[in-house]
């Protein structure tokens, strides 16, 4: 969706820190916010993230996400968050380098999946200690079931072998498949090759952190999976779970959180 701002409608705090630029609307991603790329004279891009109050997809919590990590990952830093009755305005500097999509890396895709896997390792990493940011099972089943029950799960982009089904129909599924155990680590929540950023051959940076906090591993690995393979080949997931760590990956697991992900 593309939409031009009145800057003269924007909060006047956000108008101040924006100062004078060109805006380039962003339309990578499936969110619902509205991404803009501000470019200035002196060449330092920032970020402005705008999520609409009315799709009931807070973005504060992505700021207080990235602000947790600054020192711990290569993020973006947080400029300014703010919101009014209508939206919420997240500014952030730039991650440098280019998204692990971009069909550039097609010429080069063994060290891709080897950065991808690298970058996991060190999320997962992450000391789990004062992280205030729960995503395990028990709650994001209950945010599952809410925004089913608020008809924000959107049936028609459910993953190919599930089109057609009903929400209630996934959710019963996935309570019957729940797994018993987790295996608890500081996760992205949405580990996709969009949101990696690439450059000069190493991870530069990740973005979009709405999701992020402690969660089963298998979170961040099933939907990566389902992103190289989706945005390139299924034939290289065994090099990415072998480069991660994993001889043998649990399928099962794997099926079950890529399911999880159509509620969100």
């Amino acid at each position: 969706m593309v939409k031009q701002w009145n800057l003269a409608a924007l909060p006047s705090s956000l108008r101040t820190e924006i100062g004078a630029g060109v805006w380039q609307q962003i339309t990578l991603g499936e969110s619902g916010a509205y991404l803009y790329r501000l470019m200035d004279q002196q060449g330092q891009n920032r970020y402005l993230k705008i999520m609409p109050q009315q799709l009931k997809m807070s973005i504060e919590r992505e700021a207080q996400v990235l602000k947790w990590l600054a020192g711990k990952l290569p993020v973006p830093k947080v400029l300014l968050f703010i919101s009014d009755c209508d939206y919420e305005y997240l500014l952030m500097t730039e991650a440098e380098g280019v998204p692990a999509c971009d069909q550039s890396f097609g010429r080069e895709l063994p060290l891709l999946i080897r950065l991808l896997a690298k970058g996991l390792r060190m999320i997962h990493s992450i000391d789990l200690n004062n992280c205030p940011f729960d995503q395990r099972l028990d709650v994001k089943i209950k945010a599952a079931e809410s925004r089913m029950h608020q008809g924000l799960v959107d049936e028609a982009d459910f993953d190919a072998e599930r089109q057609g089904r009903k929400a209630a129909d996934l959710f019963a599924e996935l309570l019957v498949t729940k797994p018993a155990e987790e295996d608890l680590v500081f996760t992205h929540g949405d580990y996709c090759l969009p949101n990696i950023m690439i450059h000069n051959g190493e991870i530069s940076g990740f973005i979009d952190w709405g999701r992020g906090g402690i969660a089963d591993r298998y979170q961040d690995l099933a939907l990566a999976a389902r992103s190289i393979a989706s945005n390139f080949d299924a034939a290289w997931l065994p090099l990415f779970f072998k480069e991660y760590g994993l001889d043998e990956p649990d399928y099962a697991k794997i099926e079950f959180y890529k399911l999880l992900d159509e509620f969100f």
